[in-house]
C-alpha cells in the first residue's frame, strides 16, 4: 500500500463564519454514563460534552441514565440532557434506548457514544443495542469509544452492521478486543506494527480508526499519519473522553453533510466523484482532533513545569487556543 504516513500537511480547520450562530455550528449528541451494576459513571460523558463545546460545536447534547444524568450537567452545564431509559437495576432498555437513539439523530450533526456507558453483565444488551443502532444508520458521523467498543467487540459478523461514517478511538486493550474477531493480529502496542494495525482495522470496517497512544495513529485505510506531538501527562483519566468530544465537535462543524453517502470517502475519491466541498472529511477532522489534542497537552504541561498532574477538564480549557492555532496554521 501507499500510503503518506510521512507526506501529509498539518491538518487545518476552516474558518469560523463570522455570521454564525449557536445553531449554525453544529450540534453533537454524546450518549454515556452508567448506572447499572452499583457502577456510577457521570464524568466522562460530561467531558466529551466539554471536548465538543471547547473544539467549537454550538451545541452538546448529554443522553444518559436519569441517576447520573444530573451529575454529568453539573460538570458540563452549558449542555442540555436527555433520560436515556433504563429498568430498576440501571441497565439500558435495548428496544427504548434504541428507539430514543433514532430521534437523536434526527437532532444532532454528529454523535459520540460509548464515554462511561458501562460494560457490566446486567447492561451489555441495551448498551449493544444504542451501540448498533448508531452504527446502522448512514447520515450522521458517528465517534466511538470506549465501553462502545467493548461492545462491538462482543457483535457476531459486525461487518454486516457496520454502516455509519464512523471515527473509532481505541486504545491497545480495545484494539485487541474489536480485531481478535477480525482476525487482525498486528501488535497495537508495537510502534513499528501501529501504522499497519490501524489501517486493517479501517479497512475491514471500512471506517476511520484512531489508535490511541505515544504517536497516536490516524487512518482511513488509504491515508496514514501519525501524530508527532503529545506529551506523557495526557496519560490521564479522561482526556480520552475529551478527545472524542474534541472529533465530534469538529465533524458536526465541518464534515460535509450535504452527500453523507460520500462522507467517509478519501478527499481524492471525492474528487473524482465531484463531491468535493469547502470543509474537513472525517479522517481530517480526526487528524485535526488528535493534533489540538496533543497540542493543548503540551502546553499545559509547559505552563506548569510538570509532567504529570493534568486533570481532564484543565485539557478542555486549552482545546480552543489549539484549535485556532491550527486555523491560523501554526
Amino acid at each position: 500500500m501507499t500510503d503518506a504516513r510521512d507526506t501529509l500537511a498539518p491538518p487545518a480547520i476552516p474558518p469560523r463564519d463570522l455570521r454564525g450562530h449557536k445553531g449554525s455550528f453544529g450540534t453533537v449528541a454524546v450518549v454515556g454514563g452508567c448506572a447499572s451494576g452499583g457502577s456510577r459513571m457521570a464524568g466522562a460523558p460530561a467531558l466529551t460534552a466539554l471536548g465538543a463545546l471547547r473544539a467549537g460545536a454550538g451545541l452538546a447534547r448529554l443522553i444518559c441514565p436519569e441517576p447520573v444524568l444530573a451529575g454529568a450537567l453539573t460538570i458540563a452545564p452549558s449542555a442540555t440532557g436527555l433520560v436515556l431509559p433504563t429498568d430498576g437495576s440501571g441497565a439500558i432498555i435495548a428496544h427504548e434506548g434504541a428507539a430514543l437513539l433514532d430521534s437523536v439523530l434526527g437532532a444532532c450533526d454528529a454523535l459520540a457514544i460509548g464515554p462511561g456507558l458501562g460494560s457490566d453483565s446486567e447492561g451489555r444488551r441495551g448498551v449493544q443495542a444504542v451501540v448498533l443502532r448508531a452504527l446502522q444508520q448512514d447520515e450522521k458521523p458517528v465517534v466511538v469509544d470506549a465501553d462502545a467498543l467493548n461492545a462491538l467487540a462482543r457483535v457476531p459478523e459486525l461487518t454486516r452492521d457496520f454502516r455509519a461514517p464512523a471515527v473509532l478511538t481505541p486504545h491497545p486493550g480495545e484494539f485487541r478486543r474489536l480485531a481478535e474477531p477480525l482476525k487482525i493480529a498486528h501488535d497495537p502496542t508495537d510502534p513499528a506494527q501501529r501504522p499497519d494495525a490501524a489501517e486493517a482495522l479501517a479497512q475491514r470496517l471500512g471506517c476511520v480508526v484512531v489508535l490511541k497512544g505515544a504517536g497516536t495513529v490516524v487512518t482511513d485505510g488509504y491515508r496514514t499519519w501519525v501524530c508527532p506531538r503529545g506529551h506523557p501527562c495526557l496519560g490521564t483519566a479522561g482526556t480520552g473522553d475529551v478527545l472524542t468530544g474534541v472529533i465530534a465537535g469538529l465533524a458536526a462543524q465541518f464534515v460535509r453533510r450535504a452527500d453523507p453517502a460520500v462522507v467517509a470517502l478519501p478527499e481524492a475519491v471525492r474528487r473524482a466523484l465531484g463531491a468535493a466541498e469547502p470543509g474537513l472529511d472525517l479522517f481530517e477532522a480526526a487528524r485535526a482532533g488528535v493534533l489540538a489534542h496533543a497540542l493543548a497537552g503540551e502546553r499545559w504541561a509547559e505552563r506548569h513545569g510538570a509532567s504529570a498532574g493534568l486533570l481532564a477538564a484543565e485539557l478542555a480549557e486549552l482545546i480552543p487556543e489549539a484549535v485556532e492555532s491550527l486555523r491560523a496554521g501554526v
